[in-house]
């Protein structure tokens, strides 16, 4: 039997080049070949990762940020992302955050799987732990 792939994750968001440009930068990837930022700003961004899945934003005129933990709105869709050890997790939580993230949860003492949660600039949350 031959299944569908998952080809990328997109984000809806009301700024296209902000939040590219913070996955970009969290994340090491790269622009898909005309979607870089001298070529303006557009409605559909897509970001490449060599050796895994990829990313796209896509326009929104208005974005209601999630509540998660509490309140209506749940996180919906968050993407998981893996460091390999606390000391890595530590340096990444201060990256994330200068590059605009809020942090939403923290749970790095726990022994089984030390985590964050995050919401980027556009809300979306993500959580960042130790596999």
């Amino acid at each position: 039997m031959t299944y569908p792939i998952v080809r990328q994750t997109v984000l809806d968001c009301e700024n296209t080049r902000e939040l590219a440009e913070f996955y970009r930068q969290l994340l090491g990837l790269e622009y898909r070949p005309g979607d870089e930022p001298e070529n303006g700003d557009k409605e559909w961004l897509v970001l490449r990762n060599p050796g895994g899945a990829q990313l796209a934003f896509q326009q929104v005129d208005k974005l209601e940020r999630a509540t998660w933990p509490e309140g209506p709105r749940p996180q919906q869709l968050h993407l998981d992302i893996t460091v390999s050890d606390t000391t890595t997790l530590i340096e990444q939580r201060k990256r994330a955050l200068e590059l605009g993230a809020t942090q939403l949860f923290d749970r790095f003492d726990d022994p089984d799987e030390p985590l964050y949660v995050f919401g980027d600039p556009a809300g979306h949350p993500f959580c960042l732990f130790v596999e």
